[in-house]
């Protein structure tokens, strides 16, 4: 399945996670818990010697370094270089009949931590990760060992050293792969598969398939669909291939297709909720035109006779869902709209005057790029074609300024404005964009 929307995380992206998500290991690693070590071993003209370590207290854990890459087709890496830790303890140590015990502080560095990250989807459609390998490596421990019986704590000072080592690599990664599940999968949940709009619709932000690692971005492709709340049903159009820019500038790209938009216009289509009135009060004040039976009976003189000096509301609603396309100029649509002119009697109900039909023409740019000047936009022109009259028969095409006045000083603009207020985007809890660039894209004359 295509997807309808898409989410680039370029190298720049993945380092800002990297930094919090470290940080939270870092914690993580610091209340970790090492079990008692114990052991004996035997030394020549000594005999055996027994020696136990407990209370082992981790009084700190740096990872100081780190870095994250995407391995195309697998994943994600992350590499921990530079590690240090300090904790103490208390040690016992029996030597035949002597025995005697102490403190110890040990110092860890060198530690280096490998991490490959598998990335999933559940069923739901959200992201998952787990942990398909871990490695901990520590090059050098040092530890200083309080007591009263010197030469004893050569005797175990390496055996310790090389125990802990190993027991040391084994806790990290064990916490290394319960972090991933207790904190990393869990953040990795709060990313809104759904996400409601209005009273009418809302957006399917569902995974299509699992993230897809490249050589500098992670990308994700989500369904990016509208749906109806009161009743879903399946769209009968299908997305056209999607494929974000070459562009790793910024941590985050977002990408929409035209079905993203378009399965919109179906669901609120659907919905009844693509039906506009308008009236008198709405017409701006500074234009010199007013929706009376006065003013269109230049254009339609049976208006002055039948219906004189009253009051017209337009009632404007599609027969069809609108297609939206995407390209350079912006978001634009070829409007296909139904005009419905009503005379207001004095008793508040309507008369029927005419019915117009507003068809192909060509496209209305709705949204278009930031900063684009007045001078390079182009005027939406409407052809409108006369479809029943209660009044007799008129000519149209006189008509066809009036509409485009009304079109752009007042219905553009309202649907503007709503397209303004945007949509919820699909982020993580806690995630805030900022320096936010909107570009409009045509790539392989696929509408975007």
């Amino acid at each position: 399945t295509n997807p309808g929307f898409v989410v680039r995380i370029t190298q720049a992206g993945l380092d800002y996670a990297r930094q919090h998500g470290v940080a939270v290991l870092e914690q993580e690693l610091h209340q970790l818990q090492l079990p008692d070590i114990s052991g004996e071993f035997r030394v020549r003209r000594v005999g055996k010697v027994h020696y136990e370590l407990s209370r082992l207290n981790l009084r700190s854990f740096r990872l100081p370094s780190s870095q994250i890459s995407p391995i195309p087709n697998v994943g994600l890496q992350v590499s921990i270089s530079g590690a240090f830790a300090e904790l103490d303890g208390n040690w016992r140590v029996k030597v035949h009949f002597i025995r005697d015990h102490g403190s110890f502080d040990l110092k860890v560095e060198g530690l280096s931590i490998g991490i490959d990250l598998k990335l999933g989807t559940d069923g739901s459609g959200k992201p998952t990760a787990d942990v398909s390998d871990c490695s901990a490596h520590v090059s050098s421990v040092r530890v200083h060992f309080s007591g009263k019986f010197s030469w004893l704590y050569n005797l175990f000072h390496s055996a310790v050293e090389s125990v802990f080592r190993r027991s040391l690599e084994s806790k990290v990664c064990e916490q290394v792969v319960s972090s991933v599940h207790s904190e990393l999968q869990s953040y990795l949940g709060t990313l809104p598969v759904t996400a409601k709009i209005d009273a009418v619709a809302g957006i399917d932000y569902a995974l299509v398939a699992p993230p897809v690692a490249a050589a500098q971005a992670l990308d994700a492709e989500l369904k990016g669909e509208f749906f109806s709340l009161a009743h879903r049903s399946a769209v009968p159009f299908s997305p056209a291939p999607l494929a974000l820019p070459p562009d790793h500038a910024r941590m985050v790209y977002f990408g929409a297709s035209s079905y993203f938009f378009n399965t919109a216009s179906l669901v609120y289509h659907t919905a009844g909720a693509l039906v506009f009135e308008l009236t008198d009060s709405m017409i701006p004040k500074g234009l010199d035109f007013h929706l009376n039976t006065s003013t269109f009976s230049a254009f339609v003189p049976q208006l002055e006779e039948r219906y004189p000096d009253m009051l017209m509301k337009l009632r404007l609603s599609t027969p069809a869902a609108p297609f939206l396309s995407i390209g350079p100029e912006g978001l634009s649509l070829r409007p296909v709209v139904d005009i419905q002119a009503y005379a207001i009697l004095p008793s508040s109900s309507l008369a029927p005057l005419f019915l117009l039909n507003l068809g192909q023409s060509s496209p209305c740019v709705l949204a278009e790029p930031p900063g684009r000047s007045a001078a390079s936009r182009r005027l939406c022109r409407l052809r409108l074609s006369l479809k029943h009259s209660d009044v007799g028969p008129f000519q149209v095409r006189t008509l066809q300024s009036v509409m485009n006045i009304l079109a752009s000083s007042i219905l553009l603009p309202r649907v503007n404005a709503r397209l303004a207020q945007g949509f919820p985007l699909p982020l993580l809890r806690r995630t805030q964009l900022s320096n936010v660039l909107v570009q409009w894209h045509q790539v392989s004359a696929q509408p975007r």
